[in-house]
């Protein structure tokens, strides 16, 4: 995670920076003058809640500069190839976004396909031949 936060707080570093020097020539823009330094602060809490994960978790092979491929092999974790929960959530998402452009009707479509979906996907290991 060592690497996750470096990569994060760099996002401190460019976005703050930015969002004063846009907010000085953009003449009292509010939405970007304010929204560029809520996103560096944004990265900032991401990137230090990854500094705080890092140091408590073992040191991972991609922390390590001279770590070797064959060490991050084994498990990944757990995925569950044969659900099919995501392709109904993702009609739902697909659907309640055709709505913003279509009209907000679709979302009482979308709505009962986005919370099975995601019930469903949440609860996948909890009933069924897959229960634990």
């Amino acid at each position: 995670m060592r690497f996750e936060a470096k990569l994060f707080l760099a996002g401190v570093l460019f976005f703050v920076p930015v969002g004063l020097i846009y907010a000085a020539f953009s003449h009292g823009e509010p939405v970007g003058s304010a929204g560029l330094p809520l996103v560096g602060g944004l990265v900032g809490m991401i990137g230090g809640y990854f500094g705080l994960l890092a140091r408590r978790i073992d040191r991972r092979p991609e922390d390590d500069e001279h770590a070797e491929i064959a060490q991050g092999a084994g498990d990944q974790g757990v995925f569950a190839p044969w659900s099919w929960w995501p392709l109904v959530l993702a009609v739902g998402a697909a659907l309640g976004f055709a709505a913003l452009a279509v009209g907000w009707w679709m979302l009482a479509i979308a709505l009962p396909f986005g919370v099975v979906g995601l019930v469903g996907w949440v609860l996948e290991y909890s009933s069924g031949q897959h229960a634990h």
